[in-house]
């Protein structure tokens, strides 16, 4: 596994010794940052990210690696928060980068930090848990009011978004669909 563009093109990442981490792959992650930089008007430039349920973190460094500010990693495994430590070290980001021991389906309230703009949610497939943690991210203020989030996710899935959030897109790669999401103007006012 390796980063696919930007600053750290090439540079590899660390990858999971057990089935417990599914890091996103490099073609997938390929597609995703291409439909970001195309369709969405480049969100990533500048942009402070949250990577939820984070494992590797394959997909915040290539947002490091693309020209994010700040990627704050959120997983509760302890080889996924080694990964992501190894990673960091690695890459020599430990100045752009913040990694929480916390369930992302209980993130609490962001303050006093500041909120971030583009979230990435990789979920343990059909669970349930990627909507519980954007439920619990809304709740907490982790969004700001523009955020784009992404959430991957068994193709078999049934996704029901919290209030609150709406659905851009939906696009399907073989066994997994990845929902493009943003906060719903509406309930906001």
């Amino acid at each position: 596994m390796r980063i696919v563009a930007g600053r750290f093109k090439g540079r590899p990442l660390k990858t999971p010794t057990s089935w417990a981490v599914r890091p996103t792959s490099d073609r997938l992650r390929e597609t995703l940052f291409n439909i970001l930089a195309h369709a969405y008007d480049d969100p990533v430039t500048d942009a402070r990210v949250l990577d939820l349920f984070a494992g590797t973190g394959a997909m915040g460094f290539e947002a490091l690696s693309r020209g994010a500010a700040h990627v704050q990693f959120v997983d509760d495994s302890a080889e996924g928060r080694g990964l992501l430590r190894a990673n960091i070290e690695q890459l020599g980001v430990a100045g752009l980068t913040k990694v929480f021991r916390r369930d992302a389906t209980t993130l609490g309230p962001i303050h006093p930090n500041k909120p971030f703009s583009l979230i990435f949610c990789d979920p343990p497939y059909g669970k349930g848990l990627g909507e519980q943690a954007l439920a619990s991210g809304l709740a907490g203020g982790w969004f700001t009011p523009d955020a784009l989030i992404m959430l991957e996710e068994s193709i078999e899935a049934d996704i029901t978004l919290p209030a609150g959030l709406v659905l851009h897109e939906q696009r399907d790669y073989r066994d997994t669909k990845v929902l493009f999401i943003g906060l719903d103007s509406a309930a906001a006012e």
